[in-house]
């Protein structure tokens, strides 16, 4: 067992082997790690699973191992007592041996447990002749005595059910709601057997199933008895990434929790899929299997889309040394689009900007213009540098079309080499981070500088990467507000600060979806000049 994967699937029935068979198959790491204890193991076989009618629930899983071991996949035995994201993206998955692996993404499949109706002896028969589905059992109890065992509002559902498979079935009221007249009507009218009163036990001759003992004392002859259980997701683990079970209905009426996921599997959490009964709890053998394989090519696709994010960051990050200049890269990425950013002003210029009384203002690293149109909208009289000529071309085409363009003075500065003249009572600098060498820290220190005694300057910038972003392409350190703050390295006693948050917003990621960013605002005054 390896530290790192690119998935880990939780739960090895065949929902588990189904995914993994489809990640090795695509190439990926994959590792199952399964606790051997499957729902179906009592089952003599498993049925409607096309070429495979009646196979042994245990020989179809050794053959699935096999297969996936095939395709390169890992098997280990073990359970998931924790999962947990990584803050720099990904997965922790700790076993309970205390063994732990990373993944980028989850694949949970772990199923369900039954819980058993209280009647003695039933827990012991489950699987063998006492029976939950008959699709599943059916054919092998045709035309024999069956008991359906009412502990809810679908027991009348349950019987008429079963009837289809035999002549013989009696319906033990034990826990049922009360019938009324058209439920009555109906058993009637199909040939069900009612039996009033509670069911205290069960009848086994030979190791098979006998009767029905009820609490009167009688004894009614069963060969098979139908009982339903309360299933409930085996979603434990998932409790420490967010993800809670909700109740799953059928006809109206609740028959347990499982994990509320899209068609294709996955859940509210970025990077984890479910399949099979955790998400589903009526789901057949085949059916989860195949929803299995669904999951695992929605999370290779997922993955393939993070991959290529990456290899063009990372195309992007290492490609710009080729350019000649700040200049020549900016403009070329400008060049790639009639408009590379939204053509809104940024959030929080909006909110820390809307009480100003309007003055001078510099907008550094303007862009397309966004900020500077807003700002001169609002009265103020801006100067507005970027070191593109492409994005100060077009920012000022905006600017004439929204009114405002004699009120902004385009200007074009390498921010590391020439800087605006003059002092202000605004400096913006919004998310200034570029992938080449930017000496940031600096470039801010000659803001503070062209602060006008009683003005202000905000400085916004990325407090980490998206929320999509689970493996970065690349390292970069995201300062702070005290790390931009110690930086600046002002006066004592000549700045007051305002504002120094962190705080999340809503964007949608490169696929559409939508996803969360943090970033961080540092806005501080500088104290107006005491008079002499």
């Amino acid at each position: 067992m390896d530290a790192k994967y690119d998935v880990v699937v939780v739960g090895g029935g065949a929902a588990g082997l189904s995914g993994a068979l489809t990640l090795g198959r695509a190439r990926r790491k994959v590792l199952v790690v399964d606790a051997g204890r499957p729902r179906n193991a009592p089952a003599e076989g498993v049925h409607m699973y096309l070429a495979r009618e009646g196979v042994s629930p245990l020989e179809l899983l050794a053959a699935g191992r096999e297969e996936v071991i095939g395709y390169g996949g890992e098997i280990v035995t073990g359970t998931v007592e924790t999962a947990e994201r990584l803050d720099g993206g990904g997965f922790r998955v700790v076993l309970d041996d205390g063994s732990a692996v990373e993944a980028d993404r989850l694949l949970v499949t772990t199923g369900l447990v039954d819980e058993l109706p209280d009647v003695p002896g039933l827990a012991e028969r489950w699987g063998r002749d006492v029976l939950h589905c008959p699709y599943c059992h059916g054919w092998e109890v045709r035309d024999q005595a069956i008991g359906v065992l009412g502990t809810g509002p679908l027991a009348v559902h349950q019987a008429l059910l079963w009837r289809q498979w035999s002549a013989n079935v009696t319906l033990f009221l034990h826990t049922a709601p009360e019938l009324d007249a058209e439920q009555r009507e109906q058993l009637a009218a199909r040939g069900v057997t009612v039996v009033e009163g509670k069911v205290t036990g069960l009848e086994v001759t030979d190791d098979r199933l006998a009767g029905v003992r009820l609490a009167d004392g009688r004894v009614v002859p069963c060969q098979a008895l139908a009982a339903a259980s309360r299933l409930t997701a085996r979603a434990g683990l998932l409790a420490g990434l967010g993800l809670e079970a909700a109740e799953q209905e059928m006809f109206g009426h609740v028959i347990g929790t499982r994990v509320p996921a899209d068609p294709s599997g996955a859940t509210s959490v970025p990077g984890v899929w479910v399949a099979g009964n955790v998400t589903n709890l009526t789901e057949q053998v085949i059916g989860a299997a195949a929803a299995a394989v669904r999951a695992a090519a929605a999370i290779n696709a997922d993955l393939i889309a993070e991959e290529t994010r990456r290899a063009v960051a990372a195309r992007a990050h290492g490609s710009h040394e080729s350019y000649e200049s700040d200049a020549a890269f900016w403009n070329a990425r400008y060049a790639q689009s009639a408009q590379i950013w939204s053509g809104n002003p940024n959030v929080m210029l909006v909110r820390e900007a809307t009480d100003l009384e309007p003055g001078t203002a510099l907008d550094l690293g303007c862009g397309e213009g966004a900020d500077a149109i807003w700002l001169a909208g609002r009265g103020w009289r801006v100067t507005a540098a970027d070191v593109s000529d492409v994005a100060l071309e077009r920012a000022a085409g905006h600017a004439a079309s929204a009114g405002v363009a004699g009120r902004i003075e385009w200007q074009r500065h390498d921010l590391a080499v020439s800087f605006p003249e003059g002092a202000f009572d605004l400096v913006s600098a919004c998310f200034l981070h570029s992938p080449r060498d930017l000496p940031r820290e600096q470039i801010l220190r000659a803001a503070a500088a062209a602060v006008a005694p009683g003005g202000v300057l905000l400085v916004v910038g990325h407090a980490g990467w998206p929320s999509w972003e689970h493996n970065p392409p690349f390292d970069v350190h995201f300062p702070t507000p005290r790390e931009v703050l110690d930086a600046l390295e002002l006066p004592e006693g000549e700045w007051e600060v305002q504002v120094s948050e962190e705080y999340e917003r809503t964007l949608n990621g490169p696929e559409g979806h939508p996803g969360t960013r943090m970033d961080n605002v540092l806005k501080i005054r500088r104290l107006p000049r005491e008079p002499r």
